[in-house]
Order: C-alpha cells, then structure tokens, then sequence
C-alpha cells in the first residue's frame, strides 16, 4: 500500500537553475549523450553527468523510458474508470490495490478526493479485451459502482512535468 501513499521527499538540496535545465532536456529527450545535454544546460560532460547521478540519487529522476505509440502496437482504445467502493478498510485497500497494480492493462491508477474513490486509465486493444479487464476488475474485490468512459480521441497527452522556475 506504500506506494500509493504520496510522499514528499526533500531532495539533499535545493534545485538550481542548471539542475531545472537539465530535467527539461531530459524529459524532452532522455536519449541525448550527457555531452549533448551538457551542451544544452552549459556545463561540460563531467559536471552534468555528476549532477544527473544526483537527481537519480535524489529521487528527483525516477527512471528513462522510452514512449511507445499504444495505437502502433494495437492499444487503440483508452478507457477512464471510475470506482466507488463501500469499503474503506486498510486491508480491502491493500488487496485492491494490490490486484489493481498487477494488471498491465492499467496505466494509472489513483486514489481521489470527492464523489469518485479510485481512478484509473486503461488501454486495451478492443472492447472485448475491456470485457475481459471489467471481469478482472469486478471479480476482484467487492465494489460499489464502477464506471467506465471512453476516450474518442487524445487531444493533448504529455509526459514533460513543467518544471517550476524555483523548488
């Protein structure tokens, strides 16, 4: 259940202009050479490959990923469901989330404030597939509501935090 817990961690220091710099490089494009992206932020190799361990180090970066086209490899459908639950106990919290977290169809998955209790994004290759998924879902622990809503199109998705001028 941790790691649906937000955790705020200070980083050992304070964020530089240099270190916002490089985050931005990297999000835009994490396969860049540390001297490309010493080139962009103005340090050479060295320096910029020591402050990338760092923000690794410091949980600042978390991990580099390459983003796939789910509409090329047949994940054209994208689902938003909603989850209502009447049980609040840790322990239903745990096996839900513990069965939520292990199926690859879920992208995201969150724990909301309001009328919702969970939300999730789901990308399956068709309606049968989402079929199969709700089953999973439903058959998982007991719920109270769930509601699924269908993505007819993706009008702006990015993966790029905005990274603030100070933290």
């Amino acid at each position: 259940m941790s790691d649906l817990v937000v955790q705020i961690n200070e980083p050992s220091r304070r964020l530089d202009a240099i270190d916002r710099k490089i985050l931005t490089v990297l999000q835009e494009d994490a396969s860049l050479s540390v001297a490309e992206i010493g080139d962009r932020v103005g340090l050479s190799s060295t320096p910029c490959w020591k402050r990338i361990q760092r923000l690794e180090t410091d949980g600042v970066i978390l991990r580099r990923v390459a983003l796939v086209d789910q509409n090329k490899i047949g994940l054209g459908i994208t689902v938003f469901v909603s989850v209502e639950s009447a049980d609040h106990s840790e322990g239903w919290l745990r096996k839900f989330a513990d069965a939520v977290s292990a199926m690859a169809e879920v992208m995201e998955f969150y724990r909301m404030a309001g009328d919702v209790d969970y939300m999730l994004r789901v990308v399956v290759a068709d309606m049968q597939s989402y079929d199969l998924f709700y089953k999973k879902l439903i058959g998982a622990v007991p719920l109270k509501n769930v509601t699924s809503r269908f993505a007819m199109e993706k009008i702006k998705s990015v993966t790029a935090l905005p990274v603030p001028a100070t933290v």
